[in-house]
This record gives structure tokens, C-alpha cells and sequence, in this order.
């Protein structure tokens, strides 16, 4: 058995403007072909592995030595702050909702079943998952688990057991018997859970501020959906088709006029308690990835434009500058999570503004190329007075022929992956990259960060990675 290796590392190390500017940039194109993008996903599936425990590569507490990860657990990031200068989080732990966002990308891949049996690592998923449902504490919405399956001292999330009942439902067919019975259970459980939770607040999915999370409604809402047409024998809880009205309803409830807002409380009309700078949010372009949200829903356009405009914009007064260099290489933009953020991986550092995100880019990215692939099945464009500022930030106007509206979303999306893999550290992903430099920042080989661009390579291609 091997155990990974949690040496210090510089990946997270904070580049210099002055650094920023050196070979990379005459190169960038030769090095990000949009042709390559299938394969730097096959590359970075394999990164992504490599946070996946299973009974033949271990990952050992790094705080608690001589304590393994249980097969199955899903570690957010080999990062802690002994070996991430700068960083003082440590994601060596299994959160529920990263873990589900990454089992997705196992079942979706080509991986081997064994003889006679199901895919290993998925199989062990469910086993972990069991796991940690028989020990969350004090509820089954506990955010976080320590490697072992145990809580640890968080938060309570309710979009976590939807994402895992809608992992399960897509791995299902690759499991063998037992844990056919076993994932059963573990989603009956869940759905025990959610019937009774999911007209509660809850913390939202960045950990920061409760109150009614839309992207914990809109997994939710999923999660009830594909439940009432499931064929893999779990019986659908009563009052749950109920639950997906009541949620479908809720969610337009977070529509202020100009953008959907990602949280709300009881106020009326419906403000967000997080306060000024939380709105626009990128949670919402996220719960159209992963949740039921139409793609032609023209508010999630209309609040996706402002998320891109406030980072992008020259005229913005918060545009990143890496964005505004990486526009003369004809890429990006990257994206960060909302206006006010402060978070770049050392809490007791805060930087105003924040820096962008893989993932948020990626699922960005993904929103333009199902939308693409939308238009041009149906020959159609949501457009109208709300999506109009999302369609003009990538040359497409009213009367533009759905054909070339597709092609103008899809290089859209292209360009934005372009960026993300120019700024990773040799096709490695950190959780940020430098608003400034571009240079990968925060915890490093962020697991959620591979998924979303595996997620998104495969909108725009079709295809899967070989497992």
C-alpha cells in the first residue's frame, strides 16, 4: 500500500507582476489549443485521482500521523498549511458537496468494472458515504468529515445529501449488488432528510452566511425531480413531488428585479442577509450546472452578465488586471465567486475583491457550451430585454442565426478554458489564480477545480475520460 505524500509545495506561492510577465505570454497560444482540451482532461483526471483514497493508495492525516483515509473518502485538496506557504486552511477533509461534484466525474468516465463485480472507486464512495451518514453530527446536512468518516466541527449544508443522492443515481448502474443495497439506503436516508429540511435555511454552498440558499433549493429541486423517476427501486418519499413545486416556486422568489440573489431571508420584498457585495454571486451559475435551473431561463442569463461584466469590463471599477492582459492574447475571461469576496485562501490576510476561481470559470464555461448546444438543437435564442447584455458580451445580437449564435457561445467558452489552463502551474489546479499575476494562489490541486473542467470538457465534446 502507498500512502500519498504531502510535501511542501510552492504551487500556492504568490507570483510576482514582475514574473507575470516573462515567456509565458508569447506562447500562450501554441500552448492552449482549444484541440487540446480532450486531452489535458485525460491528464487532469488523473490529478484528480490522486485525491481519491481507496484501499491501495492512502492519504494520511496530516495533522494526526498514522491515521489513513478510509477507502472512498474524497479529500477537497492535499493542501494544509505546513506545506502551503500563505495558506492557512487545511482541505485535507471530505466535504460532502465537493465529494459528490467529484464522484459525478467518476461515473461519468469510462472506468473498468471488476470481474464479476462494479467500479471499484465508485463503489467505495458509497461505502464511505454510509459511513459518514451512521456519524454526522448533529445532522445528515453536516457539511464536513474528517478522513476517517467522523465529523468534524462545521456547518450544516442541505444541498450536500441532495448532490450525493444525484451522484449515486448517476453511478448506480456501475455497482455491484450489495452496494446496489447499499446505495439504496443511503439514499432513502437522504431523502428522509431533505423532505424535512428543504424549506429550511441553511449555509450557503461558500460556508460564509445562512439564510434560503437558491443553490440549495435548486439541487434540492433536482434531487426531487430525478427521485419521482427513478428506476433503480427507491421508493419515492411521500410529499415529494409536493417539494419540487414548493422549491421550483421558491426559487423565483430570489429574483430582485435585475438578478437572482443567492441568498434570502423572511424579509419582504426579498433581500440577501449577507448584505451589499454578495450580489451578483456565481453560486447561481453553479446551480444551473448541478441543479434544475433552465439554461434559457433569461434572469440566469441576465445575473450571469453582470458576474462577467464586473470582472471583465475595462470601464468596471473591479475588473481583474490579468483579465485585461489576457484579452490581448484573445482569452478568458476567469471568473471569481461575487464582488465583495475577501477569501484567497488565508482567512487572517483577507484582499478585497478577491481573485478568480478554476471552478467558477470552468462552470461558467460549461454554462456557455450547454447553451450552445441548446440553441443550436432547437434553432432558437432566449433572448429578450433581461438576456440581451448576455448575449452582447460575445457579439451575438437579436437577429444573429442560431447557427452562429452556437459557434459565437461555444468560442466564448473556449476562450474561457484557454485561460484556465494557461494560468494553471503546468495543467495543475489551484483553487484561485492571482487577480494581478494569474498565477495559481490558495490551496493547490483543489479537487472540485479538476472536476469542473473535466464537467465542462465534456459539454463542449461529448465525450468521456478513460478511467
Amino acid at each position: 500500500m502507498t500512502a500519498t505524500t504531502l510535501e511542501p509545495s510552492s504551487h500556492t506561492r504568490a507570483r510576482t507582476a514582475s514574473e507575470y510577465a516573462g515567456p509565458r505570454a508569447e506562447s500562450a497560444r501554441a500552448v492552449v489549443q482549444r484541440s487540446d482540451f480532450q486531452m489535458i482532461a485525460q491528464h487532469m483526471f488523473g490529478l484528480m485521482m490522486r485525491n481519491v483514497a481507496s484501499d491501495g493508495f492512502l492519504v494520511e492525516d496530516p495533522v494526526e500521523q498514522g491515521r489513513f483515509a478510509k477507502p472512498g473518502c474524497i479529500i477537497a485538496a492535499p493542501s494544509y498549511p505546513a506545506n502551503s506557504p500563505g495558506v492557512d486552511q487545511d482541505y485535507v477533509f471530505n466535504w460532502t458537496r465537493d465529494a459528490a461534484i467529484t464522484a459525478m466525474e467518476l461515473a461519468a468516465s469510462s472506468m473498468p468494472a471488476k470481474p464479476a463485480s462494479g467500479v471499484e472507486p465508485l463503489e467505495d464512495y458509497v461505502r464511505f458515504a454510509a459511513i459518514c451518514q451512521g456519524n454526522a453530527i448533529p445532522t445528515l446536512g453536516h457539511a464536513c468529515f474528517t478522513i476517517e468518516g467522523n465529523s468534524r466541527p462545521w456547518t450544516e449544508q442541505n444541498d450536500g445529501p441532495a448532490l450525493q443522492t444525484l451522484a449515486i443515481l448517476q453511478a448506480f448502474t456501475q455497482l455491484d449488488e450489495p452496494t446496489q443495497d447499499l446505495a439504496r439506503q443511503v439514499i432513502s436516508r437522504n431523502l428522509d432528510f431533505l423532505i424535512g429540511a428543504y424549506r429550511q435555511q441553511t449555509t450557503n454552498v461558500w460556508e460564509e452566511h445562512s439564510g434560503y440558499s437558491f443553490f440549495a433549493r435548486a439541487v434540492q429541486l433536482r434531487c426531487f425531480r430525478e427521485i419521482s423517476t427513478n428506476t433503480i427501486g427507491v421508493t419515492e418519499p411521500a410529499g415529494c413531488r409536493e417539494a419540487a413545486d414548493w422549491l421550483r416556486n421558491a426559487l423565483a422568489s430570489h429574483w430582485d428585479g435585475a438578478r437572482y440573489l443567492s441568498l434570502i431571508g423572511d424579509a419582504q420584498p426579498p433581500t440577501d442577509p449577507a448584505g451589499p457585495g454578495y450580489d451578483p454571486n456565481i453560486d447561481i451559475v453553479i446551480a444551473a450546472i448541478y441543479g434544475d435551473l433552465p439554461l434559457t431561463d433569461t434572469r440566469l442569463l441576465a445575473t450571469a452578465a453582470e458576474l462577467r461584466k464586473h470582472w471583465s469590463d475595462p470601464a468596471s471599477p473591479a475588473v481583474y488586471p490579468v483579465n485585461l492582459a489576457d484579452q490581448k492574447l484573445g482569452i478568458g475571461p476567469m471568473l471569481g465567486r461575487y464582488p465583495g469576496d475577501s477569501y484567497d485562501g488565508d482567512v487572517s490576510d483577507p484582499v478585497q475583491g478577491g481573485h478568480p476561481w478554476a471552478l467558477t470559470t470552468c462552470n461558467f464555461a460549461e454554462l456557455y457550451y450547454r447553451l450552445a448546444d441548446g440553441v443550436q438543437g432547437t434553432g432558437s435564442l432566449p433572448y429578450d430585454g433581461l438576456s440581451a447584455p448576455f448575449f452582447t458580451q460575445v457579439g451575438i445580437a437579436a437577429d444573429t442565426p442560431a447557427r452562429d449564435a452556437a459557434a459565437a457561445l461555444e468560442q466564448a467558452a473556449d476562450h474561457m478554458l484557454q485561460a484556465v489552463i494557461y494560468h494553471s502551474d503546468n495543467l495543475e489546479l489551484s483553487e484561485q489564480f492571482d487577480g494581478t499575476t494569474g498565477y495559481c494562489r490558495s490551496v493547490s490541486n483543489l479537487t472540485w477545480s479538476y472536476a469542473a473542467y473535466l464537467s465542462a470538457v465534456r459539454a463542449k465534446t461529448g465525450l468521456t475520460v478513460q478511467g
